[in-house]
């Protein structure tokens, strides 16, 4: 989770006193890394995921499961190879926010040989073994974005109680000994962000309203030791949440692509936006917080508000005194422009940039369409900054503009290669929720890489204003919206520069018309296309794959990915959302009241834990070798199709 410096933090009165320092230097360091690095050409395809798991104890006699405090422990043993040799490693480590998460990577990225796809299943297994072998007795790592029950009471184990006069967060609900505690940045975050802000992060989610929840559905906090903060904060019908644990404690799956060169890491980084609402909603996961059902079913907000450091002046509730800007967002959120320059036109969102870091980038000869992104990120402060870090050498180092970098948390992230380094320009594709099974995990980092592919082969455009982007996003958090909700969307994705194939499975003539068709479709449309108005992703992945060659065991694990992709898309099957709504809703212990008590959740984690019912196993599975490697099958590039087909036994006519 971003950078991880040793040193001695700051406090933020501390830290406020070279923001302006760190700001200036940063850009500083980002001009020479453009200039040293602009005109590197021809890196290879590389990418790679990133999967954040969840660590649980259950207590079968008690009935209990709660979040297990041992990611320190258990991450010093997993790096233990790593840091006596970095040679031949299958899997990497590192910190998340929380004591009860670890993060897993590839030990090395994948490339361009087709045959990687066939990998990422098995990586993603032996990272999940390789944790379990850590693991006592009734101990158990899980791919959830969210456990149900945290900030409830005695959510971890071992057992910690919040405190919320002393602690870090100041919260009613989660105790900072859920805070990772290996490393002091992330509690040096949670309370640099409240103080920053001024007061305690506040997130509020519209309750699922079954028939007996509590109309108004309004709680009182002042047994917990709320000061009253919490109850002006609160809104009824709304589950309140008070603390970043709250979304840094949130699980999600990330990929990272690099780019041939800085020009196709921009151009890939802009078509890429609009398709990241779309896998938001088939990715969802997240109904259920602090125990009671939710009427979202996503991540995104409650992340969002978990960092949001802005104070009362920068979110326009008073008059510009102390601060500089109205900032319109977290800096967890959506981007707010698009890259490359011939994007330009679809930055339809007013951004706030600061002028002077503008005019600097402007002279070193940078564009002005990535400089005003850069000026545009560079608006924040540092919230977490070590002494022995102020004063760094801007042609050698990179950690001040990773500092404000890497804490613009976004549903895209530009990443210039770091200095002195082999790693080329890459792009970071953030909005995934994490799946239950490795199978569905997989299956989207093969979808979304296919799409990079697709892409850049057929020279795609997907751009349509930025501010529908924005719209979108907010759409996909809503309740089932892959079966209920409509997205913004482009229908004309050919180009000027659109090979023929492209052109004939979009159809049309590519540059017919001026501008970007864009119309409201659902998931399905999207996703596996509407006849005669639009091609779908899948089928344009489809007739990408007919121009290359792969072996038999990669083209049945590709084609059963893009199965699961387009039953999900259609709502043949269930997202994990719906999954774990249904569990709750039919459990035999449940009052339609909106609480998922700790009976429920029990025997939802136990459930998920033994992966029976889960919603990867629904699948009809192809009879082929499927990922059953962490090394490549074969060294086929591209090259045209084979002959050979796989085929399946079965497909249900209904899933889920």
């Amino acid at each position: 989770m971003g950078l991880l410096t040793l040193g001695s933090p700051l406090s933020w009165s501390e830290t406020k006193k070279y923001a302006e320092h760190i700001r200036k230097h940063g850009i500083l360091q980002f001009i020479h890394l453009y200039n040293k690095l602009k005109d590197r050409k021809n890196d290879y395809l590389k990418w790679g995921d990133e999967v954040e798991y969840t660590l649980v104890h259950l207590d079968d006699e008690k009935k209990e499961a709660r979040l297990l405090l041992r990611g320190h422990e258990i991450l010093t043993e997993l790096r233990r190879k790593e840091d006596e040799s970095a040679e031949n490693l299958v899997t990497l480590w590192r910190p998340e926010f929380a004591a009860y998460m670890v993060e897993g990577t590839p030990g090395r990225p994948y490339g361009g040989l087709i045959s990687h796809f066939n990998m990422v299943e098995a990586n993603m297994r032996a990272r999940k073994e390789e944790v379990k072998a850590l693991l006592g007795p009734n101990e158990h790592i899980l791919c959830i974005t969210a456990f149900p029950r945290i900030g409830c009471p005695l959510f971890t184990h071992p057992e910690a109680l919040p405190d919320p006069h002393n602690s870090a967060s100041r919260s009613l609900f989660y105790p900072d000994e859920a805070i990772y505690q290996g490393h002091p940045r992330f509690k040096t975050l949670a309370r640099n962000i409240r103080e920053r802000r001024g007061e305690k992060v506040a997130m509020n989610l519209p309750i699922f309203r079954d028939s007996k929840t509590p109309k108004p559905f309004v709680e009182d906090f002042s047994s917990l030791g709320d000061d009253g903060e919490a109850a002006r904060a609160s809104l009824p019908d709304h589950v309140y949440l008070d603390a970043m644990g709250f979304g840094m404690g949130c699980c999600c799956l990330q990929m990272t692509f690099q780019a041939q060169d800085i020009t196709e890491a921009r151009y890939l980084y802009d078509q890429l936006t609009p398709l990241t609402p779309i896998v938001l909603a088939m990715s969802a996961a997240t109904p259920v917080f602090r125990g009671y059902l939710t009427d979202v079913d996503c991540r995104w907000s409650v992340i969002s508000g978990s960092v949001d450091d802005r104070t009362r002046e920068e979110r326009g509730l008073e008059p510009l005194k102390n601060d500089r800007f109205v900032i319109n967002k977290s800096r967890y959120d959506t981007i707010d422009s698009y890259l490359s320059e011939c994007s330009a036109p679809f930055n339809d969102i007013p951004l706030v940039y600061d002028e002077e870091l503008l005019q600097m980038l402007l002279d070193a000869g940078i564009d002005e369409t990535l400089g005003r992104h850069m000026a545009h990120l560079f608006i924040r402060d540092p919230v977490v900054l070590y002494g022995e870090k102020v004063d760094i050498d801007d042609e050698e180092d990179s950690d001040h503009f990773e500092n404000i970098q890497s804490t613009n948390w976004q549903n895209m992230r530009f990443k210039p290669p770091p200095p002195n380094s082999s790693i080329g320009w890459r792009i970071e594709f953030r909005p995934t929720e994490i799946q239950l099974t490795e199978f569905e995990n997989a299956a989207f980092v093969v979808f979304v890489v296919l799409l990079t592919r697709v892409i850049a082969t057929f020279k795609l455009n997907f751009l349509m204003p930025i501010s529908q982007v924005d719209a979108n996003l907010r759409t996909a958090q809503n309740r089932d919206a892959v079966l209920r909700e409509r997205f913004h969307f482009r229908q004309d994705l050919i180009s000027c520069d659109s090979p023929l194939q492209a052109q004939e499975c979009c159809g049309g003539r590519p540059c017919e018309q001026e501008g970007a068709k864009v119309a409201l479709m659902s998931i399905d449309e999207i996703v596996n296309g509407k006849a005669g108005e639009f091609a779908g992703l899948i089928p344009l992945i489809n007739s990408y794959l007919g121009t290359i060659e792969a072996d038999v065991d990669t083209h049945c694990s590709i084609r059963q990915y893009l199965k699961f992709i387009s039953l999900r898309a259609s709502g043949k099957l269930r997202t994990t959302a719906r999954w774990i709504r249904d569990f709750v809703t039919q459990h035999p212990l449940y009052q339609q009241d909106s609480v998922v008590s700790s009976a429920i959740n029990y025997d939802l984690v136990k459930l998920m834990v033994s992966g029976s019912g889960c919603i990867g196993n629904a699948v009809c599975r192809w009879p082929c070798r499927r990922a059953t490697s962490t090394s490549p099958t074969s060294r086929t590039a591209l090259a045209p199709r084979p002959s050979t087909r796989c085929r399946p036994r079965c497909w249900p006519t209904t899933l889920g």
